[in-house]
């Protein structure tokens, strides 16, 4: 092999490697900081890694917001119809923020199994709401309404407000609305 052959195929071989260790490094990156959304069913069924920041969305659930008295704590239901996790926030709730209306929380689950968010988002306005939501509360509800056609309950009372699974072996769960 000529040294003209040796010095495109060492360039070559350089550039390739390159750009796959770019890549390799590329993709890791994206996947770390990649929030996953997943509805109160996903949260409840599939569970979730503790140590992963995730966004939680769905409608606030009606009589389920409870302020800490002289703190800027809130604690809410969040629900798809099917399932409600419990979540904890601190700090100036948008504006929009009201039970009924949809949220998406980012954060991740504390030790009680209280969803503890960083950041709250709430829908803008009368016809909107955010395509992840839409569709988690569509199944969310689709899933409660099979649920009661099997004779199961919606969801389990908890003492913590973490996830249990009820006397049929099915998982919900619940908020005791406490401080």
């Amino acid at each position: 092999m000529t040294p003209t052959r040796k010095r495109r195929l060492v360039m070559v071989t350089a550039l390739v490697a390159g750009v796959g260790l770019a890549t390799t490094l590329a993709l890791r990156a994206f996947q770390e900081n990649m929030l996953y959304f997943y509805s109160p069913t996903e949260f409840v069924e599939l569970g979730v890694p503790a140590e992963r920041t995730i966004r939680v969305g769905g409608l606030v659930a009606d009589g389920s917001v409870r302020r800490a008295p002289g703190s800027m704590t809130i604690e809410f239901l969040v629900t798809d119809h099917a399932y409600t996790v419990p979540v904890s926030y601190t700090g100036v709730l948008p504006d929009l923020f009201r039970e009924g209306q949809g949220v998406v929380a980012r954060g991740r689950i504390g030790d009680n199994g209280v969803f503890v968010a960083e950041n709250l988002m709430a829908k803008h306005d009368e016809n909107y709401m955010p395509p992840e939501v839409a569709q988690a509360l569509h199944a969310g509800k689709m899933r409660a309404i099979e649920r009661a056609q099997q004779g199961f309950p919606a969801e389990t009372e908890s003492n913590n407000g973490a996830a249990v699974a009820d006397d049929s072996g099915h998982a919900g769960s619940s908020y005791s609305g406490g401080y």
